[in-house]
Formats: structure tokens, sequence, C-alpha cells
């Protein structure tokens, strides 16, 4: 189609319309970017993992070794939960469509570390960003998830007995 000079005015107007309705889309939360910028803002290079909040297997295994007061939060489906689940005394089973919920939310404690768990870490990831926005700071995110940890632990280490936080913790 040959264009003529009545065609450029109704082009034109055409692009203005949708440069003006398209604009929202382009947009974003100014101020939701900035938190995220400075909570990303210290990792670097090797601090990466702990100032995201990741905890390999090991450091979580010490910790529960240690009788370090700390809940397990495994956020899988309930399907997943159905195979097998946290044994950890005190832990919490919130799939990740309800975590975000008033009454979900209030049980995850303040007062101590709570260990976010999924089956290879990614949900546990974006659970605790998202956490730590809601000013849960010491919330943490297995990294690999219960895969990781199966492949951390030996057969006799994975099935023995958990030892009960000491008193008064």
């Amino acid at each position: 189609m040959k264009m003529n000079k009545l065609h450029l005015p109704l082009l034109g107007g055409a692009l203005l319309t949708l440069a003006l309705f398209s604009a929202p889309a382009w947009s974003y939360d100014v101020d939701l970017a900035a938190r995220y910028a400075q909570m990303f803002a210290p990792a670097k290079e090797k601090a990466t993992g702990k100032e995201l909040h990741c905890l390999k297997p090991e450091g979580f295994m010490n910790m529960i070794k240690q009788g370090e007061p700390l809940v397990g939060l495994d956020i899988r489906t309930p399907v997943e939960v159905s195979v097998f689940n946290l044994a950890l005394p005190g832990s919490l089973s919130i799939p990740i469509d309800e975590l975000f919920l008033p009454e979900n939310l209030a049980r995850i404690p303040k007062d101590r570390p709570v260990v976010v768990l999924c089956k290879s870490g990614i949900r546990a990831g974006m659970a605790v960003v998202a956490l730590r926005q809601l000013d849960f700071e010491r919330v943490f995110a297995l990294q690999g998830g219960f895969k990781a940890l199966s492949d951390y632990l030996d057969p006799v280490t994975a099935y023995s007995p958990v030892p009960a936080p000491p008193a008064g913790k």
C-alpha cells in the first residue's frame, strides 16, 4: 500500500496514542526497586550467598547438631510433603501459594532462624527474598533444597534422630 500525505497524520496519531497507552506497561514500582537495590547491594563476589541468606546443607546440619533453636519451613506442595517431610521438631509446612496469607505469616517466628526448604532451593530462594521484604530478617534458603540435603547426607546420618533442642531455648 502506497502512503500519501493524508495517511501520515493518521499514522502519527496512532503511534502517539499507542505510546501514551503503552507507557504504564513500561513503568515499575520505583520504591520497591530501590528496596531491592538496597537489599542486593552487599551481594558481591564471595559474600553473595551469605548476603542473599543462602545456607548450604552442611551449615544447616551444623545448626541442628549444635542445638540452635531454628525452625524449618517446608514450602513444598501437599503432594510433595506426602512423599517425605521434614522431621525437625517445631518445623512448619506451609505451601508457597499459602505462605503470604496473614494467618500463615503470623506462624513464622522472627526471634530465631528460619530455614526455608523446597525440592531444589529455587522456590525457597524466592520466598526468602519476599519474606525479607516483609521484615523477616532471620530467614535463610536451603541452597539446593531437599535434593542437595539428601546428596549431602549419608543414609546413617539422614535417618538418625535429630537431637532435641536444649531446655529453655
